[in-house]
């Protein structure tokens, strides 16, 4: 009664409410007075330092929660096989460590159950207990199922603010279109502001050049020069899709049969990448590329995101080029104009 009466409460603050930290803190108090615990805390992993990193605790030291990092992928590893961790004695248990920072701290037994989004684990709710206890099977599924929560709690919350994000990127680049027609501002503006949008680590765009039938960069951010003067790309397999209208997805560029420079790439950092076309109307005229440092996978809505800001990328194009020939039309009008004038 005391797991049913829990989850009511949980599940009436999910209906209320949007606010992650909330629902975090309710998630972790939630799991200290159902279970009779001393703490809980809830981790989300660091990518970059591969660490857990805190996100909602309660009943434990800020001392403690610095001493006792928890490396991530050692973790992750142990806890997929079974589906979670038990300590009945974490002061000696030899798979832990700090053992007489637990002690200092009065803990006794820890729980440790993952936290998933679509099976990938991105973080751990841990509960720790002053007595020492061996969990039951009630327990373990009881605490599992609250790291269930918080992982809708956290997912929902970052597809409302990659929605928000993504609203505003493109809010923004078609403003830009609209006030300037400095096509090299507009297009290095595209290039950093998606990388910041996106997490990724650089972009480049480049477009054909009808005389030498290449590829011409032409705007590109955080990218060094070293990489992006690798030698020619539009001969790659990933050009000529991109330039065939296709979007690819390149999960491992230092790997992928469809990257030439992979020495190049591994040496940048890449990992993994996005290649969209830059369509005018029916014809490709260039080629947008989103590098990330991770290897990653990227959700559709992403994918479909990068196209639309390609094909805005494209319309920026037309319009600057229809500027500049309407420029052409005008000075040859007023050229032809005087001519006739100087008849009189």
């Amino acid at each position: 009664m005391d797991y049913f009466k829990t989850f009511c409460k949980v599940s009436h603050a999910f209906g209320i409410t949007h606010d992650r930290k909330a629902l975090l803190d309710l998630i972790v108090q939630s799991a200290i007075e159902t279970m009779d615990g001393k703490a809980a805390c809830l981790f989300l992993t660091d990518k970059t330092e591969d660490i857990f990193k805190p996100m909602a605790q309660a009943g434990l030291s800020e001392n403690y929660l610095h001493a006792n990092v928890i490396q991530a992928r050692r973790l992750v590893g142990g806890i997929s096989k079974v589906g979670y961790l038990s300590f009945p004695d974490a002061t000696s248990d030899p798979r832990l460590e700090h053992h007489d920072a637990k002690k200092a701290e009065g803990i006794a037994s820890i729980l440790t159950v993952p936290v998933t989004i679509d099976e990938n684990i991105i973080g751990v709710l841990s509960l720790y207990t002053a007595q020492r206890r061996d969990f039951s099977e009630d327990e373990i599924g009881f605490l599992s199922a609250l790291a269930d929560q918080g992982g809708i709690a956290i997912e929902h919350a970052r597809l409302v603010n990659r929605l928000q994000e993504n609203a505003l990127l493109f809010r923004d680049l078609a403003a830009n279109i609209n006030s300037s027609l400095d096509i090299k501002k507009i297009l290095h503006n595209l290039t950093e502001d998606t990388c910041k949008a996106l997490d990724m680590k650089g972009a480049a765009i480049r477009l054909i050049d009808h005389d030498s039938v290449d590829l011409k960069l032409v705007a590109s951010w955080g990218l060094s020069d070293a990489f992006l003067q690798k030698g020619p790309v539009s001969s790659t397999k990933s050009a000529v899709e991109a330039l065939k209208g296709k979007t690819l997805v390149i999960k491992d560029a230092t790997t992928d049969p469809r990257i030439q420079y992979k020495k190049e790439m591994k040496k940048e950092g890449v990992g993994s990448m996005i290649v969209a076309p830059i369509q005018s109307r029916t014809e490709v005229i260039g080629v947008l590329r989103l590098y990330s440092e991770m290897k990653r996978e990227f959700p559709e809505d992403i994918i479909t995101l990068v196209q639309a800001l390609a094909h805005q990328g494209a319309l920026a194009i037309e319009n600057a080029s229809m500027y500049l020939k309407l420029q052409e039309d005008k000075e040859s009008l007023e050229k032809d104009i005087w001519s006739h004038r100087s008849w009189f």
